[in-house]
């Protein structure tokens, strides 16, 4: 009887912890990026009145009899299923597509988090505005590159900083898509001393735009010669209207090119293609370096039709501050710049774990490793299993209330069920005490 009323007591007592799970599953549904908890339950070991026997004799064996005493709680394990992401439009909430975790820092010790809500600090650090936490990632250098085996460091968007101006060095036109004319097209219809002129714009050593027209004249069949005049501000075109002439001749190299009868570049010809421009120094007027550069016209081709000359990228530009950034789904991130320059000035790191479900919850949605996680393996995104970062986007409670609330329904008749077995009890009891009266 008492053992009863001991494995009533153990199922009330274990039940009670049930619903404080369920409960703080069902508090915590709208939490960023929540990982749901679940309840096991295991039996205690039972006192065995009757052992096992084998057969003998010509009899056949028997059961051991056992009387269980009572029930306890197994464990409380997390639930680390994906969450739906949920759309926010700001620039600076990031979710995790995957397994894996970003790192969050307070400069002495990293900690690891699913919840992407992050925001820039005055000085321009990208951190969780709630814990302060900095996130953390690899910065990169000057040149735009990342060393991913290097220590990891907060990341920083330092808006208002400047790139120095660059000096163009190559102008290159888009590579043809597979069935159609190159971007840069010269017309076979063309007479011989027809021209083609279009108009690029080249940045000198100090940032300055230089207008430059370029001149394709054709010369013989499938042969066209190339020439340029660049710009002289203030003063009158040829129209004598006020305006812009171009009136000095650019030096040219390589400014010949040759054409197959099928309408494509000459490869077989040294340098085809690869026009080479300088402005001297006295002709900018702008105490810059001189202004050499290569135009990458080798994509072009000679096809009855239109004439056309799309520039594709060029290598220059003025000086520019950083007004924005944007986050790949790689983690690299790209800042953008007022002169249109775009340039990588971080990497963001994530980190896996061998088993995330043992990972210690640390409170404000962070995580810490244990004996059991594994260390954290730290790596860029889309790597190794650890998933892609979404932005503008965050990861939802994977709690699932229809099951939440079907386990308060199981809790609750578990403590009811556990209660009468001590109230049956208390009156067997009771009849057991009144027998002698």
């Amino acid at each position: 009887m008492m053992r009863a009323l001991f494995s009533a007591i153990s199922g009330m007592k274990n039940h009670m912890s049930f619903m404080d799970v369920v409960g703080n599953n069902i508090a915590n549904v709208n939490t960023i990026a929540y990982k749901s908890s679940r309840v096991t339950f295991q039996d205690i070991l039972g006192q065995t009145v009757k052992g096992a026997s084998s057969p003998q004799a010509g009899r056949g064996g028997t059961n051991p009899a056992q009387i269980g005493l009572g029930m306890q709680l197994g464990g409380v394990d997390n639930i680390m299923t994906q969450g739906s992401l949920q759309s926010t439009g700001k620039l600076t909430d990031f979710a995790v597509q995957g397994d894996g975790f970003f790192v969050v820092g307070d400069g002495t010790r990293n900690y690891y988090t699913r919840d992407g809500a992050f925001d820039i600090d005055v000085e321009g650090n990208l951190v969780n505005p709630v814990t302060g936490l900095s996130v953390m990632g690899w910065v990169a250098d000057s040149s735009g590159a990342v060393d991913v085996e290097s220590p990891l460091q907060a990341l920083q968007i330092p808006f208002g900083t400047r790139i120095s101006a660059q000096a163009t060095q190559d102008l290159t036109v888009p590579v043809a898509k597979a069935g159609m004319i190159a971007a840069g097209n010269l017309d076979a219809g063309t007479a011989i001393g027809g021209q083609v002129t279009t108009t690029i714009t080249a940045y000198d050593s100090l940032g300055n735009a230089k207008a430059i027209r370029v001149i394709f004249e054709k010369t013989a069949a499938n042969t066209w010669g190339v020439t340029a005049l660049h710009d002289i501000p203030d003063t009158p075109g040829p129209d004598a209207t006020p305006g812009t002439a171009f009136d000095d001749a650019v030096t040219i190299a390589n400014g010949t090119l040759q054409f197959l009868p099928t309408g494509e570049l000459d490869t077989g010809v040294a340098n085809n293609g690869m026009v080479s421009f300088t402005v001297p120094a006295a002709a900018l007027g702008t105490g810059a370096e001189p202004l050499a550069f290569t135009f990458d016209v080798s994509k072009f081709s000679q096809f009855a039709g239109a004439s056309q000359v799309n520039i594709q990228s060029q290598t220059g530009s003025a000086a520019g501050a950083l007004v924005s950034f944007a986050v790949g789904s790689t983690g690299e991130v790209t800042g953008i710049y007022s002169n249109g320059a775009n340039r990588i000035i971080g990497q963001l790191a994530l980190a896996s774990f061998v088993n995330p479900g043992g990972l210690l919850r640390q409170g404000q949605n962070l995580w810490a490793p244990s004996s059991n996680s594994g260390e954290a393996i730290v790596g860029m995104p889309n790597t190794n299993g650890r998933g892609s970062v979404s932005t503008g986007t965050l990861e939802s409670s994977n709690v699932d209330l229809a099951q939440q609330f079907t386990n308060v329904i199981l809790a609750q008749r578990g403590f009811q069920s556990s209660s009468r077995v001590i109230t049956a009890g208390d009156q067997m009891l009771q009849d057991l005490v009144n027998i002698i009266r």
